[in-house]
């Protein structure tokens, strides 16, 4: 259990090294107003005047505070040639310099702390470690932190009640951490700010240790008894009152020793049921062993930490790669990789499959079966066309002679017309199948290519390369969609096997009328309608007036004869059943024609298209230069990762026995 401590302190410090503190280690983090007497508490830990003292604000930083037990100097020096002062102290920013001066010590950290919050009572987050070695010391770690303040001075910003009280928890938030929230005796405890600050993230109180300092400064006839019972403001982890050094004794430069030697003999006279359970030493034993049992529970959270962080800092440096050192081996590698993924996203074998959209070859395929087919089948074959429409094409079909059949030119024109439609729609096609290759190359970059990423030139030339040859494929296939309507177009095969008849439809047509019309009156009503159709279409002009067919009204829309009505429904019918054959035909040609001229050709040809345009001499050398902060990423990356295995060698040489 002993051993616990020092090894948290090995542990930080191979952090800290870094300039980072990726884990969140157990510490003790001293919390308290402005003048509590939170630095007299802390030295009498100590046994040493070091904290810089005035009137104020002191502590402007953050202050980590380890202490080291060490042997007496005889004895140390019997067994190793180190340091010959009994007590000592270091600074991590003051590497390989140690401070026998404890007065030197004190302005040191006066000095450091105006270095990094200035000198006119500014604060900063920024921490200052020291490590005190000593013989009279238990091995503790601790944090002292500015006190709780309400009103600015000197250069300080208006809202530094807010700034330190959110410099506080940003320190006590951390879940391994014990609160020594420190509250003087002559106030009212239910307003201390220390213990409000440490209910807000410990409201259990299982990590909260208070402290009432400046027992001796109470009203004439009043005691904290009841406070230290625990009768007014109950604490888990315990209640434990001290007796602070006065200014004057601070002036007088009384010694700590003499100090708790009065502290005791004050406890015993006003406290003596607590005189076991009170005062600096037994504060420093209480502590000193609540860190332990502390640390001893954080330890198994503590090392799964290391190991998942060990794990992910190996795979952000394998992500960055080794520096390059045979430039056309790398070169080659990084294309031939980009190729086979973009063909393996494609062809839906790639490692990395998305599953919040479809992607590559699942989304070509959804192109052509769901938007494509549903598009086509959506069109109607008789939109667009009028029964005026179809009669006017069978009239400008017959010239002057009227027609005693169906002429074949009116359906020839009429089914060219809605054939022309189904172009659009197959060009459109063609234009997402590309939108979707060009997203292939984003997501093989993002997710297939992690190596790519270290060579943004390398990465954009590539994205330039596929871009151009899908660029230059386009117009081809859009070419060849375009020739497939235009080879429909060419000829209307009224031959096709599955064409329905002309002769056959007519036969139906007149059946279905035959059996609406009986025969004498069929005859009759199509006289009388022809002659009324004609003396609409073509009405007497009245006597006196110039006859000028040329400016006779056509009508929009009128009553059609039974003839008309058949030889518009034969060519409806024949139009809609020809439309169906070439639409089933463009509906399976198109996208094997983009699957053989854009996406198959693109496969083919991309590796060879890479390396012939990026192979090259005078271009490897600049296309395979490492972006500026890779270089740097990798060596940080690589230094915490080493840090993370040290760490986890220290953690491993607690024994399980030793924990218990």
């Amino acid at each position: 259990m002993e051993t616990l401590i020092p090894t948290i302190n090995r542990l930080q410090e191979v952090f800290l090294t870094l300039g980072a503190e990726i884990i969140q280690l157990p510490q003790i983090v001293v919390v308290g107003s402005q003048s509590s007497g939170k630095s007299s508490v802390l030295e009498s830990l100590v046994g040493r005047d070091f904290l810089p003292r005035g009137s104020g604000i002191v502590t402007r930083r953050p202050l980590v505070l380890q202490l080291v037990n060490v042997p007496p100097v005889q004895e140390r020096l019997k067994i190793e040639n180190g340091v010959k002062a009994e007590e000592w102290g270091t600074f991590l920013h003051c590497k390989n310099q140690i401070f026998t001066d404890f007065q030197e010590i004190r302005r040191e950290i006066e000095a450091e702390t105006e270095r990094g919050s200035g000198d006119n009572k500014g604060i900063s987050p920024e921490p200052i470690y020291l490590k005190i070695f000593s013989p009279k010391v238990l091995n503790l770690t601790l944090v002292d932190l500015p006190g709780i303040t309400k009103v600015p001075v000197g250069d300080q910003p208006k809202d530094i009640e807010a700034q330190v009280q959110e410099m506080i928890l940003s320190f006590i938030s951390n879940p391994n951490c014990l609160i020594l929230a420190v509250s003087p005796a002559n106030s009212d405890l239910a307003t201390s700010d220390a213990l409000k600050l440490a209910r807000e993230v410990d409201p259990d109180g299982r990590r909260t240790l208070l402290v009432v300092s400046k027992l001796d400064l109470m009203d004439a006839g009043t005691d904290a008894l009841e406070v230290l019972l625990g009768r007014v403001i109950p604490v888990r982890l315990g209640i434990i009152g001290v007796v602070n050094r006065s200014q004057h004794d601070i002036n007088t430069q009384k010694s700590l020793e003499d100090s708790m030697k009065d502290e005791q003999a004050f406890l015993q006279r006003h406290y003596p049921s607590l005189v076991s359970r009170a005062g600096s030493r037994y504060l420093a034993k209480t502590l000193s062993r609540l860190l332990m049992h502390h640390i001893r529970d954080c330890l198994p959270d503590l090392k799964t930490r290391v190991t998942v962080l060990s794990a992910q800092y190996q795979a952000r440096l394998n992500s960055y790669g080794q520096p390059v050192e045979d430039h056309s081996a790398t070169l080659l590698q990084i294309v031939t990789k980009f190729a086979s993924d973009y063909c393996n996203t494609i062809e839906g074998t790639a490692r990395h499959i998305q599953t919040s959209e479809l992607c590559g070859g699942a989304r070509i395929c959804y192109i052509f079966h769901e938007t494509f087919g549903r598009t086509l089948q959506s069109i109607d074959p008789l939109a667009g066309l009028t029964d005026l429409d179809i009669l006017t094409a069978i009239r400008n079909a017959t010239g002057p002679r009227p027609a005693l059949f169906v002429p074949e030119v009116s359906f020839e024109l009429l089914v060219k017309r809605q054939i022309k439609r189904l172009e659009e729609p197959s060009l459109r096609c063609v234009e997402l199948v590309h939108e979707e290759l060009q997203r292939i190359i984003q997501h093989c970059s993002s997710f297939s290519t992690q190596e790519l990423l270290r060579f943004p030139k390398l990465h954009d030339s590539i994205v330039e390369v596929v871009t151009g040859l899908l660029r230059k494929r386009l117009p081809i296939t859009n070419e060849m969609v375009h020739h497939l309507v235009a080879i429909e177009l060419a000829y209307i095969n009224t031959k096709h096997p599955d064409f329905t008849d002309a002769a056959q439809v007519s036969a139906s047509v007149n059946s279905q009328q035959a059996e609406a019309l009986d025969g004498g009156k069929r005859w009759k009503n199509e006289k009388v309608t022809e002659e009324k159709a004609a003396a609409a279409g073509f009405g007497s002009p009245s006597k006196g007036q110039a006859i000028n067919l040329l400016d006779t009204a056509v009508p929009v829309s009128r009553k059609l004869s039974s003839r008309e009505q058949r030889d518009c429904e034969v060519i409806q019918r024949l139009i809609k059943s020809y439309f169906l054959i070439v639409r089933k035909s463009i509906q399976d040609s198109v996208p094997k024609t983009v699957m053989h001229f854009l996406v198959n050709y693109v496969k083919e040809h991309l590796q060879s298209e890479l390396v012939g345009q990026l192979y090259k001499q005078p271009l490897l050398q600049e296309l395979l230069i490492e972006s500026q902060d890779t270089a740097q990423q990798r060596t940080e990356v690589a230094q915490m990762l080493e840090a993370l295995k040290k760490a986890n060698n220290i953690i491993s040489e607690i024994r399980e026995t030793h924990l218990w």
